[in-house]
Parts: C-alpha cells; structure tokens; sequence
C-alpha cells in the first residue's frame, strides 16, 4: 500500500490515504474530494490534473513522458515537482508521497 498525504494550495494538510498498486492517482485524488477536475479524463489532452509531487518516495515515480512535459507547459505554477495526476500509477515499491494542490489550472476545454 502507498499511503498518500494530500496538501491544499494554500499548505493545509488535507487527507492521508492508502491506497493499493495499480490505483490512479487522478482517480484517488477526485474520490476524496480534491479539486482536480481531470477535464480530458486521463487522455492527457489537458493540465487540470496538475499536481506538484513531493515526499520520501517521488523519485520512485517514472519520468513523466514527453507528451506529459508538453502538456505541464500549460499548468499553472508548473515546476520540476509537477505531473499530471492522471499519468500517475500508483507502484508496490512507493511507500509515501506528497501530493499538492497547485494555486490554479487551466481547463483547456474552454480554448
């Protein structure tokens, strides 16, 4: 089990959660009530799954893909601890992460 701390935008601890190998970050973040709207659902067509990865085990995470750096482009606040929560499975071998809010996003449906 990976055991996931959610963090406000603003630093407010929010829920820690547990969740199995195979889980999809996105999937995890929406069913404890996270505001990520993940508008493309997963097709990774947009940045509003964008969050900013922290803790013990964020370099057990792959390298996000080329496709997934072009899209971050597009984020709001986007730095080296961002990915998009959508591209993220959740591993055996992650015991811990930090998962951020970012201070806003871009829905890149209303373009």
């Amino acid at each position: 089990m990976t055991i996931i701390r959610f963090i406000a935008a603003d630093g407010t601890p929010g829920p820690e959660i547990e969740a199995p190998p195979g889980t999809r970050l996105l999937d995890l973040a929406q069913a404890h009530g996270q505001p990520l709207e993940g508008t493309c659902e997963g097709a990774m067509a947009c940045s509003t799954c964008h969050v900013l990865i922290t803790g013990a085990d964020a370099a057990r995470l792959p390298r996000p893909s080329e496709e997934e750096e072009d899209m971050l482009d597009f984020a709001v606040g986007a730095g080296r601890a961002s990915r998009l929560a959508c591209q993220i499975r959740l591993t055996a071998d992650i015991g811990a992460l930090e998962v951020r809010m970012p201070a806003g996003s871009v829905d890149m449906s209303r373009r």
